[in-house]
């Protein structure tokens, strides 16, 4: 098959799409479940040109090992494991929403999750992305809650308790920025009923550290940071925290070794010391994808 340019190396989106006879949406779709073999360079979609036409053909290619990082939402306790288990899985933790799309463009082997649905967490936004071959699995429960500067560690029990106070800002996409503005809606608030920290909090750690270091009054935070920061912790719920594993990268090397770590004393008693982690059903399958 012909098309444009036919000693180009890479293809464009839109070539593959005049290449296949459909709609650019559907290349995106098929990037997203893994299907289509592609790359992306500087944040652009490229198709190496044989591969394609290999693919078209029926020519099986093998398929691309997954980088082994670990991306997505990060959680402390994750974040000690994935270290102290030798694991050898590089971390790369800016928010849930990002950590999909990482790993819908094959870019880590396994995402950290917690967003908020219409009716638990993860499940439906994992869902909707269309992904194949992958699976969810528990990772733990968390209390989340309000980390709080000593002064305001009485009277602190919703949201509108902090109307006028410093709060921390999370990134765009966060699971934490994505709750948050969810309580804010319940409550009846808006944006404008906050005073806006200097800095925005990529990682649960930095959001305690900014209260710690005087530079907001409060954060949306995970009772395990409060304890480390030695800050009062008003508790509002327990939430759902997952990992999205390719399958493929599941029974690899590093994601096996960071996972018999979670069975052993040593990942337990750190759980119990940080704090407000529940592993009861920790590897437990959520979800699996068609």
């Amino acid at each position: 098959m012909d098309i444009e340019e036919p000693g180009a190396l890479y293809l464009t989106t839109k070539e593959v799409a005049t290449l296949l006879r459909v709609k650019e949406r559907k290349v995106y779709d098929l990037v997203a479940a893994g299907d289509i073999p592609h790359r992306r360079i500087t944040g652009k979609l490229l198709f190496i040109r044989q591969e394609i036409l290999n693919w078209v053909d029926g020519v099986t290619t093998p398929n691309q090992t997954r980088p082994a990082v670990l991306c997505g939402s990060h959680d402390p306790l994750l974040d000690w494991a994935a270290r102290e288990s030798g694991s050898d899985l590089a971390t790369l933790f800016n928010g849930s929403a990002d950590g999909l799309d990482r790993f819908a463009d094959g870019e880590a082997a396994a995402a950290g999750l917690h967003v908020p649905d219409a009716e638990g967490w993860n499940l439906q936004t994992v869902a909707a992305r269309g992904l194949s071959n992958c699976v969810l699995i528990s990772w733990a429960v968390r209390s989340r809650g309000f980390i709080l500067t000593p002064s305001l560690e009485q009277g602190v029990a919703a949201l509108t308790d902090l109307r006028g106070k410093r709060v921390v800002q999370r990134q765009p996409g966060a699971g934490a920025a994505a709750l948050f503005e969810q309580l804010r809606d319940e409550a009846g608030l808006s944006a404008s009923d906050f005073l806006a920290s200097p800095m925005i909090a990529r990682t649960e750690s930095e959001a305690a550290a900014a209260v710690a270091a005087g530079e907001a009054d409060a954060a949306l935070g995970v009772a395990a940071m409060a304890k480390q920061f030695n800050l009062p912790f008003a508790p509002l719920m327990e939430e759902q925290y997952d990992l999205l594993i390719e399958r493929r990268a599941y029974f690899t090397a590093p994601v096996q070794t960071l996972l018999n770590f979670t069975r052993t004393q040593q990942f337990r008693e750190k759980a119990a010391t940080m704090g407000g982690y529940n592993l009861s059903a920790a590897g437990a399958v959520r979800w699996l994808s068609p």
